[in-house]
């Protein structure tokens, strides 16, 4: 049980502490992620940003996740997803609506500049915790096509089967706790509010 973000972002720092000074990049994806990213790239004196991935959502449960997209449309779907979408027509119109919320979120999110490039860095890949790993998943497929120097995921949280599920996707999988008995992200913090846009881009702009 961490207390909040940032009692799970110090942990983190600890076991990633083999990377300060070394100018890492570390991407948050939000909204959760961006407090605890911060923390951690200030902690290891690197850089912060944001890595788009929306989850594609089950039509008759949007907390579900059948996939996910990143912002170059590619996807990762569920080998489920098919049977509980119950049509090609339905993934692609939540694909499309997704791309839609990434375009608005990165004109928001960093109006003044582009995305970091993470090419030849090393790049530090932080969410709140994994649930399905669909997200992570498109995050680290879409970053692994830039060439980073080493990519790292660094996660609080996550069930056994999805670490093993997300964990071929990186160089490095850094998880603090896997508890056999998990049921959602949220309950394993204390304090778990939501992070609004207005604090990501205040995160992002300071």
């Amino acid at each position: 049980m961490f207390r909040d973000r940032e009692d799970a972002a110090r942990q983190l720092v600890e076991q990633l502490s083999q990377y300060r000074g070394r100018n890492p990049l570390v991407l948050a994806i939000p909204r959760g992620a961006v407090p605890m990213a911060k923390i951690i790239a200030d902690e290891l004196d690197g850089e912060v940003d944001v890595v788009l991935v929306r989850k594609l959502r089950a039509p008759s449960n949007p907390e579900f996740a059948i996939g996910s997209v990143d912002e170059t449309g590619w996807v990762y779907l569920a080998d489920y997803a098919a049977h509980v979408a119950g049509s090609q027509h339905y993934i692609d119109a939540e694909k499309e609506a997704q791309l839609e919320v990434m375009r608005e979120r990165r004109a928001s999110y960093t109006p003044i500049r582009p995305p970091i490039d993470p090419a030849g860095r090393i790049v530090i890949v932080v969410d709140d915790g994994l649930a399905t790993g669909s997200t992570m998943i498109a995050a680290l497929h879409a970053l692994r096509a830039k060439h980073p120097q080493k990519l790292i995921c660094a996660v609080p949280v996550a069930p056994p089967d999805t670490l093993a599920k997300v964990t071929p996707y990186a160089d490095e999988m850094v998880c603090l706790d896997a508890p056999q008995q998990f049921y959602a992200v949220g309950q394993c913090y204390q304090s778990f509010p939501q992070v609004s846009d207005e604090e990501v881009i205040a995160l992002l702009g300071s």
